[in-house]
């Protein structure tokens, strides 16, 4: 017979045993989204106040499209791991799988139509 004490049970599970995987992917992508944003609103406020053809031209080069793609789909996932982890905190019941679902669509459609906005500029 093994003798587990609760701790040693508990010791790198949390309640839905992935507790330390998702801090690490919010960690991880905060950490890019702190090197990903100032960079972006750098590229973005250089064509700030220029006609549509300086906007295209600026976001038909590599670095400022595949930059604003990679805010776009890591910023969306952060905000899909962060809010979906407030609701399941707060919210019980049928509310809760109808808010999750509502915000990984959310999350989806706005990545969604960011990377199609920035296809039709860069193509």
């Amino acid at each position: 017979m093994r003798y587990l004490t609760p701790r040693k049970r508990a010791e790198g599970r949390g309640a839905a045993h992935s507790g330390t995987h998702h801090h690490w992917s919010m960690t991880l992508s905060s950490v890019g989204l702190a090197f990903l944003v100032p960079t972006w609103i750098y590229v973005f406020g250089t064509t700030l106040g220029q006609d549509h053809a300086g906007v295209v031209d600026t976001f038909s080069r590599p670095f400022p499209a595949i930059l604003t793609a990679l805010l776009l789909v890591i910023g969306m996932r952060h905000f899909a791991m962060g809010a979906t982890m407030m609701v399941e905190d707060y919210t019980r019941g049928t509310g809760r799988k109808l808010a999750v679902l509502g915000i990984v669509m959310l999350s989806w459609l706005i990545g969604a139509v960011g990377i199609f906005a920035l296809a039709k500029l860069a193509l």
